[in-house]
């Protein structure tokens, strides 16, 4: 039956949700800690094992067996290490164990010189570990227990955010589910995973959501590092890797590899355009990604609170992918210009302001999806040429037909997947029709 004692440790590793030895090992290492407060001294590098059926215990100090050094010539390393210290400051450096490895060094703590080594054992060897027993001579006292208390608390709290670095460290560039908590005097929103918490940087947030504190919302672990105070969890709502995360969640093809994203371009909270691809010719990479009825990508839409969404197709050749980045403007021709990697895509009137997109988001998210510059051309009427590198205020500096408003792509929203699914059904009615028609005449 087990004793009181094992069955408080098993109650720590339930609740806390760490391993008996973990456990085990803080209060060993606490014992010792108040072995040292009460009978020992700082010198000594104690090994203890405990046995929590019978709370007894054994002490050993660990050393390990090194060579004789003359204490003069242990004071003369010190003072050279303290010169190189202060060059190496002064040149603003830091020092290196190469740097240091000629000279002697000795740690009484962990080392004992051979000649101290043959007294506790006469055989014994450089290089060898000598455990040396320690006696025991009573109870510890209360400030050794209140040291071996604080002991335990901090190594329990140590493995702790251990245990919990290694949990969301898998999750990183993965999406996970947190509890919108508050927001500190930054801006940065911190939000609770239970047993941790993380930092939504203002950088990472999108403008149009509403961070509310007591909101379930999904975010991107952008990183997870160990820092001073535990683990820190940087997540985004921004990064352009969530789109492609979700997509690979939403969408089988594309995460078991039959249909590939090649680019993303994303501009947070309003609009993404998806590259996607495939060697398959039995699948359409375009239709797997919207989904029977739109049913797929209006859940992703949904994911990305409302952002538009525009899958093209990828394609080796520039010219055709330029033009397919475009959508959902009709391009007329692409020039290119190999050497400066810059593309002219020749639009006719009626296509320009859609071709640029509101504030020139459209031309903007092409070129950051094929990686080329690209110079939208109006052919007819009035010449006029935006560039993908001019500013939005730039683009509002061009004379632009103001009735003319940007129509969203086939898969652009969810009113636009709606007018596809309208426009099968109308094809399908009118395939009936003509069933019928054919029948009677028969």
């Amino acid at each position: 039956m087990a004793s009181e004692i094992s069955k408080s440790i098993q109650f720590i590793c339930d609740e806390k949700g760490l391993d008996y030895a973990t456990v085990m090992e803080a209060i060993e290492m606490a014992l010792g800690a108040a072995y040292r407060k009460d009978f020992g001294n700082r010198q000594q590098n104690i090994k203890t094992k405990f046995d929590p059926e019978t709370g007894d215990m054994k002490m050993w100090d660990v050393k390990e067996v090194v060579e004789d050094v003359e204490e003069e010539v242990l004071e003369k390393a010190q003072e050279e290490l303290a010169e190189r210290r202060e060059k190496a400051f002064e040149e603003g450096k830091e020092l290196t164990d190469e740097d240091v490895a000629d000279l002697p060094r000795f740690n009484p703590k962990t080392e004992l010189m051979i000649t101290e080594a043959k007294e506790v054992k006469k055989d014994a060897e450089i290089g060898d570990t000598l455990e040396i027993e320690l006696e025991i001579p009573g109870d510890f006292g209360r400030m050794a227990a209140q040291t071996a208390k604080q002991v335990v608390i901090q190594k329990l709290r140590e493995a702790e955010r251990s245990s919990v670095f290694d949990d969301f460290k898998e999750q990183e560039g993965k999406i996970v589910h947190g509890i919108v908590q508050r927001k500190d005097r930054m801006g940065n929103t911190i939000v609770d995973f239970g047993k941790i918490t993380g930092i939504l940087p203002q950088t990472e947030q999108v403008a149009r959501d509403f961070y509310k504190p007591g909101v379930r919302m999904r975010f991107f672990v952008v990183s997870v590092e160990m820092g001073q105070r535990g683990p820190e969890i940087i997540l985004s709502r921004s990064h352009v890797d969530m789109v492609k995360t979700i997509f690979a969640q939403e969408i089988p093809e594309i995460e078991n590899g039959e249909v590939i994203i090649k680019d993303i371009a994303r501009d947070a909270g309003s609009r993404s355009k998806v590259a996607v691809w495939t060697d398959d010719e039995s699948i359409d990479p375009i239709g797997s990604c919207i989904g029977q009825r739109g049913g797929r990508i209006s859940v992703i839409i949904d994911e990305l609170g409302g952002e538009k969404i525009d899958v093209i197709q990828y394609n080796d050749n520039t010219e055709q992918y330029i033009s397919q980045a475009l959508s959902p403007a009709k391009v007329s021709r692409v020039d290119l210009d190999e050497g400066k990697k810059i593309a002219k895509a020749h639009v006719a009137e009626d296509q320009f302001s859609l071709a640029i997109g509101r504030g020139g988001q459209n031309v903007r998210l092409a070129a950051e999806l094929t990686g080329w510059e690209i110079k939208v051309i109006q052919i007819g009427g009035e010449e006029k040429e935006i560039s993908s590198e001019d500013s939005a205020d730039e683009v509002e500096g061009v004379v632009l037909d103001k009735k003319e408003e940007e129509k969203p792509s086939e898969v652009s929203s969810e009113e636009a997947v709606e007018e596809v699914i309208e426009e099968k059904e109308v094809v399908v009615e009118e395939v009936e029709q003509k069933e019928e028609e054919t029948k009677k005449e028969e």
